[in-house]
């Protein structure tokens, strides 16, 4: 296929002086009414500027975004407001969680945790927040249930082009003649390593096929090996009962497996045993209803009752005891 003319090349990381808003913004003031293509290759930086990119994309209109390389985090997000998602046969694609930079060396007391816990707690419920947004914005231009992005973003393993283009994430796998098949460098390692980004099954480049590096990953490829099966089954399925009960909003499957913390089992465990109790409870206590109706009527009365002396409103106390037997019966029995 022939070479395309890119408007815009949004390379390295995702909010430095290569990949950044103003020089968008200035590119696509000049181009108001016409279509602007974007190349993107990046492994991903800042999500603010990744979510503001695709704000400008999106304002825009007419924007047509096209992956090369390896392309992870905040660059595919900038991507989600072009009309347009195309990628290189030979690139790949990854969706993860977000993370934030964390570190802590000191000498603690019991106070100084108690305060770290809690600002960790917080951090947490903030990254939380994010990634719940970030599986909104992948959902809606993949058209499919946001649970499912939540797990596939907790995988966290790379796309080959075919599996992006399934997913939902790119409109079209294209093989531009310029498009080169990514290779892994010692300096691109280094970037996925300080990132936290799972090091992909590609080829390494020519120049570092001797460096230590490059004999590590061979001694260890097949702990490197991709796994297809697990990302692309990777789903949550939605147990209502269970998630209220465990106070989650779905539950991740991996190859039709799920995997739940001690905390959820013994939750799980105690909520059944209550369940149980109750149950017993109730049969005793429908049990004792039962014995009780058994039985006659202590006294039993001998005066003859003239019907025409009384009106239909009056009840004889027998009427009343099998009346409130019966309620009371009415009631256990709706006991869960």
């Amino acid at each position: 296929m022939a070479k395309k003319t890119f408007n815009i090349q949004l390379k390295g990381y995702v909010g430095g002086w290569d990949f950044n808003r103003t020089d968008v913004d200035d590119t696509l003031a000049q181009n108001p009414d016409s279509e602007v293509n974007v190349l993107i290759d990046s492994l991903g930086g800042s999500l603010a500027t990744g979510l503001s990119i695709s704000a400008a994309f999106r304002n825009h209109g007419k924007v047509n975004v096209h992956f090369v390389g390896l392309n992870a985090s905040a660059a595919t997000i900038a991507s989600l407001g072009a009309s347009h998602i195309s990628i290189d046969a030979g690139a790949m694609y990854l969706a993860h969680k977000c993370s934030t930079t964390f570190f802590e060396w000191a000498s603690l007391n019991a106070d100084q945790f108690e305060t770290l816990i809690a600002d960790c707690e917080k951090i947490k419920a903030d990254l939380d927040k994010l990634d719940l947004n970030v599986a909104r914005l992948y959902a809606k231009k993949c058209n499919k249930p946001v649970e499912d992005l939540l797990a596939l973003m907790k995988v966290g393993g790379w796309l080959t082009a075919q599996e992006a283009l399934d997913w939902g994430f790119v409109d079209e796998i294209t093989d531009l003649d310029d498009d080169e098949t990514p290779m892994m460098t010692n300096a691109i390692a280094a970037d996925m390593a300080t990132a936290g980004i799972p090091i992909p099954n590609i080829p390494i480049a020519e120049t570092d096929k001797d460096s230590p590096f490059a004999r590590f990953l061979s001694a260890i490829s097949s702990f490197f090996k991709p796994t297809q099966n697990s990302i692309s089954k990777a789903m949550n399925k939605t147990y209502a009962c269970i998630c209220a009960l465990l106070g989650i909003e779905a539950i991740a499957l991996t190859d039709n497996n799920a995997s739940l913390s001690d905390e959820q089992l013994s939750a799980l465990e105690d909520h059944i045993a209550d369940l149980r109790k109750k149950v017993e409870d109730r049969d005793k206590t429908i049990a004792d209803l039962q014995a009780k109706l058994d039985k006659k009527p202590a006294v039993e009365t001998t005066n003859v009752v003239d019907e025409s002396k009384h009106s239909a409103s009056e009840a004889s106390a027998i009427d009343d005891y099998i009346a409130t037997a019966a309620s009371a019966n009415d009631l256990f029995n709706s006991i869960p």
